[in-house]
């Protein structure tokens, strides 16, 4: 046996060992990298105001303290809105659940000549076994959605507090990873993260004054018909609209279409016709005017990567799945060398005029012509006499 070979054997279980320890790990903190991230696009999305307060002579700190504070109130308030929302729904359908059933059994006995009542109806189903087993699953589910809620509040308060070191740090943060490259490292980085917090922050603020245009518009529209929690409504519309690309108004427009049908079902077809309009003018008048100097990303683009981040990283994917692009679209611009574009027609859409030879053709054709023309007359010479 050679001397190398027990050695090289040693080496390669070594190796095998470390790459099952390192997929072990990287799967068991998949979800504490996935938060990470998550935390670190929040902080670049509030760089620029933190950044603001602090240029006043605020502590980053206590700036991005306050950052938080608002997000948390109008979070809080826009989920107390909707939760009261759901909930007076709710009651009003358990209030007229009774007069439902009536109505159904109704045309029932007069369609198909039956007998039902619905104390009877209402005696078979406590009395069926098929109920009491819907209780005990559905007694096991509450069970797990509790366990579902306590996870997902510890992974906002993961994420919270890594967005807030990220964002009240984000200077020894800048300095600490400057500190083991070199100079010229030091400024691609350092450019590479001015792009970011400016292309994040842009998508954010820009996205969210559209989300005010657009929660504005709808609470006129469903205010004017007359619907029920018209402002929970217009702040769902004007969220959801914006930060689902492409199909998120129609999405948004299905709630306020619902209610709507509960008072009128002409309403929800009214709904439905100012849904699709305002999508138009939000396509071709105010996206491009509000974008043009934040993220100009293409729809298309924009609407491939949410399916890509989301078959990559699920919801997760989905929210920093144009902010990500944006980013990589503007570094690679910053470095990629672009040339001016030829005048030639095909560039500008338009078909190229017919007849229209390219440069050079012409002279190559006529020497072609007179080579054939004189190996014809040569051919034609008469031969002198033997």
């Amino acid at each position: 046996m050679p001397r190398w070979l027990p050695r090289a054997m040693v080496l390669a279980l070594a190796l095998i060992a470390c790459f099952q320890l390192g997929s072990w790990a990287f799967h068991q903190l998949t979800g504490l990298l996935i938060n990470i991230l998550i935390a670190f696009f929040m902080a670049l999305a509030i760089e620029p105001a933190v950044s603001w307060m602090a240029s006043f002579g605020m502590r980053r700190g206590l700036a991005t303290g306050l950052v938080f504070l608002i997000l948390l109130i109008v979070s809080a308030g826009f989920i107390a809105l909707l939760g009261s929302m759901l909930a007076g729904q709710i009651i009003d359908i358990v209030e007229d659940f009774p007069k439902y059933v009536d109505s159904v059994i109704s045309w029932i006995n007069t369609t198909f000549h039956t007998e039902l009542s619905r104390v009877d109806i209402q005696d078979s189903l406590l009395r069926s076994d098929w109920l009491r087993k819907y209780v005990q699953n559905s007694a096991t589910g509450v069970l797990d959605v509790s366990a579902q809620v306590l996870g997902g509040l510890f992974q906002l308060l993961t994420i919270t507090l890594f967005a807030f070191y990220f964002a009240a740090d984000g200077p020894r943060l800048r300095r600490a990873l400057c500190s083991v490259l070199p100079p010229a490292r030091q400024a691609e980085v350092l450019r590479a993260w001015e792009i970011a917090v400016s292309k994040t922050g842009g998508y954010i603020y820009s996205r969210g004054l559209m989300a005010l245009v657009s929660g504005l518009a709808h609470y006129i529209l469903l205010e004017s018909l007359g619907v029920d929690y018209a402002p929970v409504l217009a702040v769902w519309v004007g969220l959801v609209s914006q930060f689902i690309p492409t199909i998120g108004t129609y999405l948004a427009g299905a709630l306020p279409m619902l209610i709507a049908f509960t008072v009128n079902p002409w309403y929800a077809l009214w709904v439905l016709v100012f849904v699709v309009i305002y999508q138009q003018f939000e396509n071709y008048v105010l996206q491009p005017k509000l974008t043009a100097k934040t993220v100009d990303i293409h729809p298309a683009v924009a609407f491939g990567s949410v399916i890509a981040g989301t078959a990559l990283l699920g919801a997760v994917g989905a929210l920093i799945a144009i902010p990500v692009i944006a980013t990589l679209q503007a570094f690679l611009g910053a470095y990629v060398k672009r040339y001016d574009v030829t005048d030639d027609p095909r560039v500008q859409g338009r078909p190229r005029a017919q007849g229209r030879r390219e440069p050079g053709s012409g002279t190559l054709l006529k020497r072609i012509r007179r080579l054939l023309r004189g190996s014809s007359q040569g051919s034609q010479e008469p031969r002198p006499p033997s």
